[in-house]
């Protein structure tokens, strides 16, 4: 059964930053390109960032690059959302995907507020 857990949401002040994760089970993760969405309130869900099975290309969508970062470690099955200089417009539920399967965790939120 595919699971996927996302963890280190919080509270941050505007230019903060936070690392979340994505805890990957039940498929082969190594095989898999892995993406980071966002959905704030109102708002249709987004696709925030993409790095392929090896991790050797990613890409990001425009309200991002430069400030955010996505990586993997295979060995552990997880990837990783590094968000840098926070901006009050990041605040949403985080969530990860594996591309190609329509499953989605719970969502981590990111509350970027002074």
């Amino acid at each position: 059964q595919v699971q996927l857990v996302e963890s280190g949401g919080g509270l941050v002040q505007p230019g903060g930053s936070l690392r979340l994760s994505c805890a990957a089970s039940g498929f082969t993760f190594h095989m898999s390109d892995m993406n980071w969405y966002r959905q704030a309130p109102g708002k249709e869900r987004e696709l925030v960032a993409t790095i392929t099975n090896v991790g050797d290309n990613t890409n990001y969508a425009d309200s991002v690059k430069g400030r955010f970062t996505i990586s993997r470690d295979n060995a552990k099955n997880t990837v990783y959302l590094q968000m840098n200089s926070l901006k009050p417009e990041d605040t949403a539920v985080y969530y990860c995907r594996a591309t190609g399967l329509l499953y989605w965790g719970q969502g981590t939120q990111v509350t970027v507020s002074s």
